[in-house]
């Protein structure tokens, strides 16, 4: 049997060899086109890259097309004097660039490709395609450039660059002088928008013309074109946040409470998308990243860290009805401020009649909240088991950690915990209580959060209770789904009910409360005014500068359309100027007009560049609510 056995293994591996060496004889013949590289030019077809369109069908970006000048260093002769100066004038460079460009495409490879000038225009190649003969190894590679068809939502789009060495050692599929999205939905949806490139074989004579297809394009292949996407932003209403920022520096997110689909982006300073495309590309993202006092580049809304101020309020109510130390009816006296262990009180702007929960956000009251938060770690045999009790509560807000939207820049906000505060306070050498995190209660202390967060708590509390995470793909051409994760609903730890008394807190802000001469005509707003305070570093010293202005709301009360978060640096207070621009994109998206032509007014002619212009050191106005 084991004679039989040797036999039948020497049989099978036989077989194996044989089949392998067949394949590759008849079958394969990419050794071949590799031996025939002498007479065989590879090159690529580049496929169209996917449109991008707003939600109703509005064309933002598609395509134009642009010309490479490539270079194959194997294959390319040494230029006399004479044709390297006519070629460099050809090429708009200095013999210079033009002798450092070859040298870097030598060593990335004497086989392959590289850019040598990109991106000619249509004009410039008719009158290149006439010459580029003359020069051996040289030829031109058509590609497409975006045509961005609006001049905002940079911040949305991204932009697409070429891609360098890193990328291309980490992913095969791109060459040098390939195109990849950064940053927005061009690297968010990189393979669905880019498409798949084809290949051509030409045949070569031993002047290095073509003189036809390689084996007569049997192995050639044809490129796919991206796919086009549809984005869930509302172009107008992207337009309208633009304007109403101009001047200002800070950003809107507006999301649809009832599927978390992102409806508008606004980041300001901002730049027109446009300059990014081009043979001036580079030039201009270089001023872009340079300027470290407007920062173009900087999305405040997903990267932007606050304090949020009193909009947190809403949050510190429903944790406390949740935990069962304050109910609906229960009321707070409040004497313009909160005093607590001999320290310094927390001052508050509201001290009239005592307060029940419902007032005390349309009022804002800090000794409402303050009381509210303090029983609430209290209510635990430590101050550590409450702490972090209160920042489970807010996590199933989405607070303190990354939102899992699709854009790529964001940031985690704080969210603190007993192992932070224990850490701060050198616990237990150092015991801390409650009253050393007081200022949490209001949305100030060590609390900090994105534009983007607020605005999804705020979309939570429209739910009653839950929220889709934020997302900007509305749809996929050729797909009838988008990713699971933003069709997943994620619930709160807060009871349904206890959201209504916060509501109904919220609308009072605006029929008599801190926002009741922003409201809008035939619109129940739900809102909440901010102050968020505004500190820096000057010369190792904590500086308080002028507070930010923020703003949350919803609308309609019932069955929301449109929840929004807006924050205006060095906006002094919350209705000032971000209460003013919530309250107008709100009636833009809801009714396509606008009748509170006042406070448009007001907002697109105001400005605060002046204020920006302030010394660091000055004094700042400041109220608190």
């Amino acid at each position: 049997m084991k004679k039989y056995l040797l036999l039948f293994i020497v049989i099978i591996f036989g077989i194996v060899i044989i089949s392998r060496l067949f394949y590759l004889q008849v079958y394969d013949t990419s050794a071949q086109i590799s031996s025939e590289n002498n007479a065989v030019k590879k090159k690529f077809d580049f496929p169209q890259r996917g449109f991008i369109f707003d939600r109703n069908g509005k064309l933002l970006v598609s395509n134009q097309p642009s010309y490479d000048v490539m270079v194959i260093p194997k294959n390319a002769k040494p230029l006399k004097s004479k044709e390297k100066l006519e070629f460099c004038k050809l090429l708009k460079i200095s013999e210079e660039e033009f002798d450092k460009k070859l040298e870097k495409a030598k060593k990335y490879s004497p086989r392959l490709p590289s850019v040598v000038v990109p991106q000619f225009t249509k004009e410039e190649y008719a009158y290149l395609s006439e010459k580029i003969w003359k020069y051996k190894g040289f030829y031109i590679q058509k590609r497409a450039l975006r045509e961005y068809h609006v001049d905002h939502s940079a911040n949305v789009f991204g932009y697409i660059a070429e891609v360098n060495n890193s990328i291309i050692k980490k992913n095969p599929y791109y060459q040098m002088g390939d195109l990849i999205g950064k940053s927005g939905v061009e690297q968010e949806y990189e393979k669905i928008l880019r498409g798949v490139k084809g290949v051509k074989y030409q045949q070569m004579d031993r002047f290095n013309r073509v003189i036809g297809p390689y084996k007569e394009g049997i192995y050639d292949t044809l490129p796919i074109n991206g796919k086009d996407i549809t984005l869930t932003i509302d172009a107008t209403l992207q337009e309208y946040g633009k304007k109403l920022l101009v001047n200002k520096r800070g950003g809107i997110v507006a999301l649809e409470p009832a599927t978390g689909e992102i409806l508008a982006l606004i980041t300001a300073p901002s730049y027109d998308p446009k300059l990014l495309v081009g043979r001036e590309r580079s030039k201009n993202f270089t001023k872009l990243w340079y300027d470290t006092i407007s920062r173009p580049l900087f999305d405040r809304v997903l990267q932007g860290e606050y304090p949020p101020g009193s909009p947190f309020k809403t949050l510190t109510g429903l944790i406390g009805l949740q935990e069962g130390i304050i109910n609906t009816k229960e009321t707070v006296v409040c004497n313009g401020s909160y005093n607590y262990g001999g320290k310094k009180p927390l001052k508050c702007h509201h001290s009239r009649p005592p307060l029940a929960i419902r007032g005390a956000i349309a009022k804002s009251c800090n000794s409402y909240f303050a009381t509210v938060y303090r029983r609430s770690i209290e209510k635990y045999p430590t101050p550590q088991e409450g702490m972090d009790n209160w920042k489970h509560h807010l996590e199933s807000f989405g607070l303190g950690n990354y939102m899992g939207y699709d854009l790529p820049p964001g940031k985690k906000g704080l969210i603190p915990s007993a192992k932070f505060y224990n850490r701060w306070y050198n616990y237990p050498k150092y015991k801390w209580y409650a009253t050393a995190t007081i200022s949490n209660a209001i949305g100030q202390g060590e609390v900090i959060l994105t534009p983007m967060q607020m605005v999804n708590f705020t979309v939570a509390i429209a739910n009653r209770g839950w929220y889709y995470k934020p997302h900007i793909i509305k749809n996929i051409k050729g797909t009838d789904t988008i990713p699971s994760i933003y069709t997943k609903k994620y619930n709160t730890t807060i009871n349904t009910k206890y959201f209504e008394p916060i509501i109904d807190g919220m609308l009072e802000a605006y029929s008599d409360g801190t926002a009741s001469y922003l409201r809008i005509p035939d619109i129940e707003i739900c809102g909440k005014t901010g102050t968020s305070e505004n500190y820096t570093k000057i010369d190792g010293k904590r500086v308080q500068l002028t507070d930010h202005s923020i703003f949350i709301a919803f609308a309609p009360k019932d069955n929301p359309k449109i929840a929004i978060a807006v924050i205006v640096e060095n906006g002094f207070w919350g209705s000032r100027w971000a209460g003013r621009i919530a309250g107008l994109m709100i009636e833009k998206y809801l009714k396509g007009e606008i009748t509170r032509t006042d406070m448009e007014e007001y907002v697109l002619k105001g400005s605060l560049e002046e204020e920006y212009a302030k010394p660091l050191s000055g004094k700042p106005f400041k109220i608190n609510y």
